[in-house]
């Protein structure tokens, strides 16, 4: 029996098979009333080609019962179709590329960090210089995106059976994790590069701190103690604290303050979240402390959201702000504590999902509220100064 040098009849002649093959993995399509395997090396050929071949095979199988024998239909449908689109993977343009970086760097929660920099800057006493300001963001930015994708990567097994991660750009193998590695390299040496260099080495310490803190304990700590969400905690009070420190080089109360309305916050924002997200969360092996003790995470998150109101007072008491920052942030604290109540009271889907999106709005609005009722530090600086000078000398600047 002859056939074409690339494909052998095989079980039956009503029934064949093409397997064509793409990166060792084989795509399975049926083919009406027919059956064919390929034999040669060559199994990426175009598909029709192997259909257009398949008539003149069948038919000299033999010649008596040729005119019984039907011949082979491709029937494409579009499942077909998404399965062999889906074994060509998109070329990676720069377009492509630059989004991809942004997912590695979580754009999103990096822009809201990048935000309570920004405000423990502009909360500092002087702060004037613009280009400073800048540089603070910049590598703050770049330390973020190189945590970020160093816990993407060493997540990534976990990252691929949790529903909101599944999708990450490592768990689809969009990039290699070499490349990854490579980004996260680079953005961090960049990044405490920039802080080192123009603007102090505090502020640089404190950058690179929290790559280390974030990508070697809090990530690690997940699967194995419920005390990843107080280290975890900690990454996200530093950031307002390498503001205030870019301006004045030092730490003083202020930066320790603003840090700690920081700190205190995350265990609301948090805790709400993982609430929806506890079956993930075990499925994945992640100790937490919404499934080792759900009346834990909702008392925790009540906790801190009273914390929330001595540490605003003492804003306007060290003179940070006018005593008006004392008001306005009761009313806005007053908010998240309502939804950390209902949370603690009832917790379910609604109430955790309520308290999550009220604490998106509570950071910002607080962070906002804090900059307009500043103190006009450099005013006051200046009151003082010309205390200290004496009529003489108060007389020759005059002149």
């Amino acid at each position: 029996m002859y056939c074409h040098s690339t494909w052998t009849i095989f079980n039956s002649i009503e029934k064949f098979k093409i397997r064509p093959t793409y990166n060792n993995k084989i795509s399975h399509l049926r083919i009406q009333n027919t059956r064919w395997e390929s034999t040669n090396h060559h199994h990426n050929k175009i598909i029709t080609a192997a259909s257009a071949a398949a008539a003149p095979q069948v038919q000299s199988l033999d010649n008596k019962d040729n005119k019984n024998i039907k011949k082979p239909v491709i029937d494409f449908t579009s499942h077909a179709h998404s399965q062999i689109n889906s074994l060509n993977p998109p070329s990676l343009t720069f377009s492509r590329l630059i989004r991809v970086y942004r997912d590695l760097a979580k754009a999103r929660l990096a822009a809201l960090v990048i935000l309570t920099t920004m405000c423990g800057y502009a909360m500092a006493p002087m702060a004037t210089d613009l280009t400073c300001l800048f540089a603070t963001t910049a590598g703050t930015g770049l330390c973020i995106a190189s945590a970020n994708t160093f816990n993407q990567l060493m997540e990534a097994p976990y990252d691929a059976q949790m529903s909101r991660t599944r999708n990450r750009v490592l768990v689809r193998k969009v990039i290699s994790p070499l490349h990854a590695a490579s980004f996260g390299t680079i953005t961090g040496i960049l990044g405490v590069g920039i802080l080192s260099a123009m603007v102090n080495p505090l502020t640089a310490i404190l950058g690179a701190s929290n790559i280390v803190l974030y990508t070697c304990i809090y990530t690690p700590m997940k699967r194995v103690s419920i005390v990843n969400t107080w280290i975890g905690s900690i990454v996200g009070a530093i950031p307002p604290m390498m503001g205030w420190a870019a301006c004045t080089n030092s730490l003083d109360l202020g930066a320790w303050v603003l840090g700690s309305i920081l700190y205190a916050w995350q265990f609301p924002h948090f805790n709400s979240l993982a609430w929806n997200m506890r079956y993930d969360y075990t499925k994945a092996g992640y100790h937490m402390m919404v499934n080792a003790n759900p009346a834990l995470n909702s008392r925790v998150s009540l906790r801190y959201s009273l914390l929330l109101f001595p540490l605003c007072y003492i804003i306007p008491y060290i003179e940070m702000t006018t005593w008006w920052f004392a008001l306005d942030s009761t009313i806005i604290n007053s908010g998240l504590l309502l939804g950390a109540f209902r949370f603690w009271k009832n917790s379910n889907d609604k109430t955790a999902r309520d308290l999550f999106f009220g604490s998106l709005i509570h950071l910002p609005v607080i962070l906002a509220l804090m900059m307009a009722h500043k103190k006009n530090w450099r005013t006051d600086n200046q009151k003082y100064d010309l205390e200290d000078i004496s009529d003489t000398e108060l007389k020759n600047i005059t002149k």
